[in-house]
């Protein structure tokens, strides 16, 4: 059962033309169930591994993402702060060089276009990385947007995007570099070489809530790739009761235990990140009327400041716990009495590290954390507790 559903959340249209990440022949090598994906065919699950095993393999030792889908960018200029400024409520004048953090593609309503990581590389030049199920709208927004501006360039590039996350992550990366990765801490990037010559961009990232590294290693000529394929290969090879390569599916379950939101579920065009609980987005220097000038200076800030200052949202983004059947998007959540609708499931999960399933769901803001709630799944309603996010707490290498 649990196999049946995880194909009909990652399955997109069959007829399109399907990109290849340059990991493609790597992963059908591996036995990599490939499924049309963002546009791309990626792996959802491999050979001899379910999706329970993947997701507690990543849990306890090491998991293998091929991530090449999403999209990166290069923000350079004299006006590349302003224009990053102007489109996502980030200040970046807090930001060190290589430190990277979190932030949100904004519409002119303060809704949420995507979901972006912006590291700093130097006041003039920046590294994004954006959703791959949207790379059509966001490069036509960003050239919309840079448009606005005399000094810069934005450019987005193809390479090898691979995240490699466990808790033993930096132990079997640091075989690879000569790199000292105990003093590169979360939200931290720096270019690396590794032992076979090929310099890289790591940052250290990811998406599970678990520590670990994601790498962008150039991948543009033939030679590149197949260094890059060798790359992957040999991490399996050389730690095979630790490393292994793991799919879509166990990367959703993970990020949703931790807590992540998922764009097209918890985050849209017409959700503004106060509305996704995300308030911590926006920095207090963007908030404060000393800094007025900058704070006008993102899109939708007057509806996102308003949200903030009226407390005027009547929902919030919250987690639901339940047992039998897993909720699914959209599956509506009812009172304890089942008699009056407060809100809706985004994303929902069996839970392999807890038991049971996990959701994150938009309901009403009166409903405190510890209610019991209903759920209609297959026209039944079910039994669901609102549960604090995250369901399992992260393991983020800090100071």
């Amino acid at each position: 059962m649990l196999r049946t559903s995880i194909n009909k959340r990652f399955y997109s249209s069959a007829s399109e033309t399907l990109l290849k990440t340059p990991l493609y022949d790597a992963h059908v090598q591996l036995g990599g169930k490939m499924v049309p994906y963002a546009g791309f065919e990626m792996p959802v699950l491999y050979k001899d591994q379910s999706h329970i095993e993947s997701h507690n393999w990543v849990r306890s030792k090491v998991g293998l993402f091929d991530v090449s889908h999403m999209l990166q960018h290069t923000v350079i200029g004299k006006d590349s702060s302003k224009l990053l400024q102007k489109i996502t409520p980030i200040d970046l004048s807090s930001l060190k060089p290589f430190q990277f953090s979190l932030s949100v593609l904004l519409n002119d309503k303060g809704g949420v276009i995507d979901d972006c990581i912006i590291t700093k590389h130097d006041d003039n030049h920046y590294y994004v990385v954006t959703n791959a199920g949207c790379r059509a709208k966001d490069i036509a927004f960003i050239k919309k947007e840079a448009s606005q501006f005399n000094d810069i360039s934005h450019e987005t590039f193809e390479s090898t995007l691979l995240a490699i996350q466990g808790p033993k992550a930096q132990h079997v990366l640091q075989k690879f570099t000569n790199e000292d990765l105990s003093k590169i801490y979360f939200g931290n990037a720096k270019f690396v070489q590794l032992h076979n010559g090929q310099l890289i961009h790591l940052a250290r990232s990811g998406y599970t809530g678990e520590d670990g590294f994601e790498l962008s290693i150039p991948s543009t000529t033939p030679e590149d790739a197949k260094s890059a394929q060798d790359f992957f290969q040999t991490l399996i090879n050389e730690y095979p009761d630790l490393v292994r390569p793991i799919g879509l599916a166990a990367r959703d379950s993970l990020r949703l235990e931790a807590g992540m939101c998922l764009y097209g579920h918890e985050l849209n065009e017409d959700i503004t990140p106060i509305d996704a609980s995300l308030a911590w987005l926006i920095p207090k220097s963007r908030r404060d009327d000393v800094n007025i000038r900058i704070k006008d200076g993102f899109n939708g800030a007057s509806t996102i400041l308003q949200q903030i200052k009226n407390k005027s949202t009547t929902s919030r983004r919250i987690g639901i716990t339940s047992k039998g059947p897993s909720p699914r998007d959209n599956n509506k959540i009812f009172s304890e009495d089942g008699t009056t609708e407060i809100g809706y499931i985004t994303s929902g999960s069996p839970s392999p590290t807890l038991g049971g399933n996990v959701a994150q769901a938009f309901i009403d803001k009166k409903f405190k954390i510890g209610s019991n709630v209903k759920i209609e799944i297959r026209g039944k309603k079910r039994d669901g507790v609102i549960t604090k996010l995250p369901f399992v707490e992260s393991n983020l290498y800090k100071p």
